[in-house]
């Protein structure tokens, strides 16, 4: 059972990327455009705007799976930076100061960060197309005897 489980890693690391992404884009998108019956923040206001600019462009490129390491990082970085600047200044505990979903997403993306696209990103792609090109390279370059 460990075998088939360790073989679909990719797959369910692929789509927890694509759920994560859509959901931290949603909410990117939510605070920029009012989407989803939100309101919306005014434009260049710190730290909202920033964030949702974040949320908005990191989901999509976790979504996508283009170059979803960086992405994750900054994504982590913004969803700690709002746990700790908003959300633990009222209580110590995310129960207490409605900071789940920055601390879920923090770490969500924390976890992207090591893991990768996994399957169905355009970074597999990207990195199946260099390496056919490195073979073919590789191939057309003469042995000296």
């Amino acid at each position: 059972m460990t075998g088939r489980l360790n073989s679909a890693q990719p797959y369910a690391i692929g789509l927890f990327r694509i759920v994560v992404g859509l959901l931290f884009a949603c909410h990117g998108a939510n605070s920029l455009f009012g989407t989803f019956g939100g309101e919306t923040v005014e434009a260049g206001t710190w730290p909202g705007w920033f964030a949702a600019v974040i949320e908005l462009v990191g989901g999509s490129l976790v979504l996508l799976g283009l170059g979803t390491r960086a992405a994750a990082f900054i994504a982590s970085g913004a969803m700690a930076y709002a746990y700790f600047k908003v959300h633990q200044p009222q209580a110590l505990w995310p129960i207490e100061n409605s900071g789940e979903g920055a601390a879920m997403y923090c770490w969500a993306m924390f976890l992207l960060i090591f893991t990768g696209s996994g399957a169905f990103g355009v970074d597999r792609l990207f990195a199946k197309r260099s390496e056919a090109q490195g073979r073919t390279a590789a191939d057309k370059t003469p042995v000296a005897a």
